[in-house]
């Protein structure tokens, strides 16, 4: 192969379509979600200028108050306000749930990238860490994990960053694998090119799609997983606004306020609706044409 034909070779890469924003904007479940998923965290960028009350602000005279003008929401059983409380818990468990994906989805993508790369010993040991790992049921490890740290929010990101990076590993390697037999590797390696350049230039542009598409039904199974640790007791620790120990307060007034329970059930429903749309629309828009 002549210098010109590796050249070519190494040119004739894929690389990101000009019309990215144009196939975004086509995509109605992409558009619906961003706008789902914007509304709500804007209102927690905004939470202390629109919500009325403080989330901590108590008012011993409309304790299990229902909705009033007062109180559009009505209140819980320690009197503070259920709207404000709702608003600053989409901060608390959207930042949450975005920061515990930080880390997984960086470490996951290096690790499958090395292991579909490189394959062999590098990747016998790596993918049976990564099997050792899944074996474990992912709830009952999180769970696991945060209880020997202990509860709160350092316990989450711990757990997260043991359990969660597993699975971009698995997805990266398998896309990986694809694209280092395709002829503009093998064409960089042909030229000289150092392994670093190549992952950087040619491999990992082509196999990250997957992982940001994946990171956004993540952050769903996170912030649930927040949610379900909270409504436990072993995630964001009170005072904290929390849609998860929202719901646990407010069970034990379900038949008399309903409200304080369904709630924030229905805030975790519509947030992960919307990353779901979102995850579908990137599927569909950065799928090769």
């Amino acid at each position: 192969m002549t210098s010109v034909d590796v050249t070519a070779a190494i040119d004739a890469a894929p690389v990101p379509t000009p019309t990215f924003w144009r196939r975004a904007q086509a995509s109605r479940s992409l558009m619906i979600g961003v706008t789902i998923v914007g509304l709500i965290v804007l209102a927690a960028i905004l939470a202390p200028v629109i919500s009325p009350y403080s989330p901590d602000q108590q008012d011993l005279y409309h304790i299990l108050g229902g909705i009033s003008s007062k109180h559009l929401l009505g209140t819980d059983d320690l009197g503070r306000d259920e709207l404000s409380r709702l608003i600053y818990g989409a901060r608390t468990d959207i930042l949450v749930g975005v920061l515990a994906i930080v880390f997984p989805f960086c470490f996951g993508t290096m690790m499958g990238t090395i292991a579909g790369y490189y394959g062999g010993r590098i990747d016998s040991v790596i993918m049976r860490v990564v099997d050792v790992v899944i074996a474990f049921p992912f709830y009952v490890l999180v769970i696991a994990l945060v209880f020997v740290v202990g509860p709160g929010i350092r316990g989450i990101f711990v757990a997260f960053a043991v359990a969660d990076w597993v699975v971009y590993a698995r997805a990266i390697r398998s896309a990986t694998l694809v694209v280092r037999e395709s002829n503009y590797v093998a064409a960089a390696q042909a030229g000289g090119l150092s392994d670093a350049r190549i992952l950087r230039r040619h491999v990992l542009p082509n196999t990250i799609a997957q992982a940001i598409v994946y990171a956004m039904s993540d952050i769903v199974l996170v912030i649930v997983a927040v949610v379900t640790l909270g409504y436990l007791g072993l995630g964001v620790q009170p005072p904290t606004a929390d849609w998860g120990s929202m719901i646990s307060a407010g069970q034990d007034y379900l038949t008399t306020n309903w409200m304080l329970s369904t709630l924030p059930g229905i805030a975790v429903v519509i947030t992960g609706l919307g990353l779901s749309l979102i995850g579908d629309g990137l599927a569909d828009v950065l799928r090769p044409e």
